[in-house]
């Protein structure tokens, strides 16, 4: 592919989770309406359509955004009553995968390492790993949960642990592209996902759009 007029050869492929992978937002709404129930905050009621907006922001900011006058001591338990609840719920019933998802990577991996990068809580990611059989096809994979940073020094981190040198993002909002312009590496915009993006190196509108770049 071309990137810039100039000729860019993809040696590895980083990948976003929750409107890139799968949606998990239709089990997630079901968990975290339930830890808001047991924290007392009944009168907020989450749907789906609102966690995909919500979705790839760190995990502090959707705490602010859904319980803003609680405390600091309310969002940080809600927080891990969510996560409990979250994983719980998704390893009996997962995430709705997109098409291909799994074949699709696992022929990319077979040409170059796949690695994914994601704005969640540690365990998440295994969690979709394991629910979607990616375990043998994924190189290596980082999130805030482990790290303690957000996307874009995490996208950096995996650039130079693995000595990447073309790698691309495939992510489906416009936090994923500015996190690649932070971390400099060139950003595929998945339109199947959750958000927009303003001027993406690529567009793919199905995961197996995806071989088609190698």
């Amino acid at each position: 592919m071309k990137i810039n007029g100039n000729e860019y050869t993809i040696d590895s492929m980083i990948f976003d989770v929750d409107g890139t992978i799968w949606d998990s937002t239709g089990v997630v709404k079901d968990a975290w309406n339930r830890a808001l129930i047991e924290m007392g905050f009944g009168d907020v009621v989450l749907t789906a359509d609102r966690l995909k907006g919500l979705f790839g922001h760190p995990m502090s900011e959707i705490m602010n955004d859904i319980i803003p006058a609680a405390s600091d001591e309310e969002k940080k338990a809600f927080d891990e009553l969510c996560d409990q609840y979250e994983k719980s719920y998704l390893t009996t019933t997962p995430g709705d995968a997109y098409e291909d998802i799994t074949e699709t990577i696992r022929q990319i991996s077979q040409q170059i390492p796949v690695i994914i990068v994601s704005n969640c809580q540690s365990g998440y990611i295994e969690l979709v790993m394991n629910s979607l059989g990616l375990n043998d096809y994924i190189t290596d994979y980082i999130c805030p949960g482990d790290s303690g940073l957000l996307k874009a020094e995490n996208i950096k981190m995996m650039v130079t642990k693995h000595n990447l040198n073309t790698p691309v993002y495939i992510g489906d909002t416009h936090m994923d592209e500015e996190a690649c312009i932070k971390a400099g590496v060139p950003f595929v915009y998945a339109t199947y996902g959750f958000g927009t993006a303003s001027n993406p190196i690529a567009t793919i509108d199905r995961p197996k759009d995806l071989l088609n770049l190698l």
